[in-house]
């Protein structure tokens, strides 16, 4: 192993960072690898093979394997590691070295670490990376921001290793600073919404319509070849068949009803609320997580609170079919709150991303690929500077078309008692998005009652105070 003999460096071999390096070195691209734990250098060793890789747990030796200028990327949880992890390699990084962060952090972290790292001549580019282990070792979906030039650098790496579509890489520069972590927390809290979507219609089948793992399963195949075609649908119909070894029953049935997460959609949600860009099924898709986790009060409330009973009554087929409809509207609706903050903070941030390219590298590769962002991808070819999907021709008339859907699914939600508050947030949106009028002067009209907070008036402009009490 001679020294500055390999072109990129991977601090952290769990299996994302070690599936990605494999994945540089079946490109060709000599690299290495070093974490704090010896077992995982000595499995990077065995995985490697004969490829061009070096594995090593002495951080020193790792450092030396590396060509002038460095490229090193970081790939450990968020958070608090990934400053121990900048500590650490700081003192053994030069003036033009490339620092890579491929976590998930927070974007307004990723700019005071670009800001500590500028003065020291240290590039910071922070990557989102998606796509799981698997799109790690095969092709993920990858979101770069920060200095333009030290992009460059990596650039024909990151495009080779990328998943491709036709051919393209889905891969490209997002722009400076943290716009490419901003960019994957955004794409994170459309997985959330995505995800608590597919659940809610899970669940209404599974409850309201009795239908088994076997039909569950067809169900979601047969949609994964039409207009809801994308990864979520195709795994979600592959979970059905699988069976626990340990009580041979299916998987899905044993696996506790609480769901997990690290943080990303209550950043989006976070975020969004300071952009003032309403977020609701996202908004309802982290606090359905957070409800989840409340298992011993929902089981204490289950025997206390009756409710009505969760067997729908309606023709399995045909509401089947509605809810495909609905589903499909509610997910656009879903890309649409999402991609709306993202133009946003594009703006806010001053990014410059190009919102046809986001949909373009997230078309393969990622968690939240779907037939659909071809047609998102062509809503944003068709006006860069669109506000929002619903105003796309296309894909207004689409949701619009299912619009009927929606109410169909969340009134047979309601009436059975089968929570659906995804598809009620998004059936929401829609109508107060479409509404000329809201009822919010009402609410200007408490304010300035209680508060002299002020108000606007319809006939004139300026700003105006009453004063309400009677004498």
């Amino acid at each position: 192993m001679s020294e500055g003999a390999y072109h990129l460096g991977m601090v952290g071999l769990g299996t994302m960072g070690r599936n990605l390096l494999l994945n540089m070195a079946d490109h060709g691209v000599p690299v290495a690898g070093y974490d704090k734990d010896d077992a995982r250098a000595r499995t990077l060793a065995a995985e490697a093979g004969q490829r061009r890789v070096g594995a090593t747990s002495r951080l020193e030796e790792f450092v030396g394997w590396l060509r002038a200028p460095r490229a090193v990327m970081m790939l450990v949880p968020a958070g608090p590691i990934v400053d121990s992890v900048i500590a650490d390699l700081l003192p053994h990084l030069q003036r033009g070295d490339v620092l890579i962060d491929g976590g998930n952090s927070f974007f307004k972290d990723t700019d005071v670490r670009s800001r500590m790292l500028a003065q020291h001549g240290v590039h910071y580019l922070g990557v989102g990376v998606s796509g799981g282990e698997y799109g790690a070792r095969y092709g993920p979906s990858m979101m770069p921001g920060g200095p333009a030039e030290a992009y460059e650098r990596v650039r024909p790496l990151f495009e080779a290793v990328a998943a491709q579509v036709g051919g393209d890489p889905c891969v490209a520069y997002m722009g400076p600073g943290s716009a490419g972590h901003y960019v994957k927390m955004v794409h994170n809290g459309i997985e959330y919404g995505l995800m608590q979507l597919i659940a809610e219609a899970y669940d209404l089948m599974k409850r309201g319509l009795g239908m088994n793992e076997d039909e569950l399963h067809d169900v979601f195949a047969r949609w994964n070849t039409g207009d809801l075609a994308g990864y979520l649908i195709e795994i979600t119909a592959e979970i059905f068949l699988k069976v626990d070894d340990r009580t041979g029953k299916r998987l899905v049935n044993v696996i506790l009803d609480a769901a997990k997460q690290k943080g990303t959609g209550m950043w989006t949600s976070q975020n969004a609320m300071d952009l003032h860009v309403p977020l609701p099924v996202i908004d309802m898709a982290v606090a359905m997580r957070d409800l989840s986790g409340l298992e011993a009060e929902r089981s204490a409330a289950s025997r206390a609170i009756p409710g009505p009973p969760t067997a729908i009554a309606a023709d399995r087929g045909p509401l089947v079919a509605t809810l495909a409809r609905a589903l499909y509207a509610a997910m656009l609706l879903t890309y649409a709150q999402g991609l709306a903050v993202l133009g946003r903070a594009v703006a806010a941030y001053g990014y410059g991303t190009r919102l046809e390219d986001v949909a373009r590298i997230w078309r393969g590769g990622c968690i939240i690929r779907a037939a659909a962002l071809e047609r998102i991808r062509a809503a944003y070819r068709a006006r860069a500077d669109l506000p929002n999907l619903m105003l796309d021709p296309p894909l207004g008339a689409a949701v619009a078309e299912r619009a009927g859907d929606l109410r169909t699914i969340v009134g047979a939600g309601a009436q059975s008692g089968i929570p659906v508050p995804a598809f009620a947030a998004a059936l929401a949106y829609l109508d107060a998005y479409r509404s000329a009028s809201l009822p919010a002067n009402l609410i200007q009209a408490q304010r300035d009652y209680f508060g002299a907070h002020t108000y606007e008036r319809v006939d004139e402009r300026g700003v105006f105070h009453t004063e309400w009490r009677r004498a």
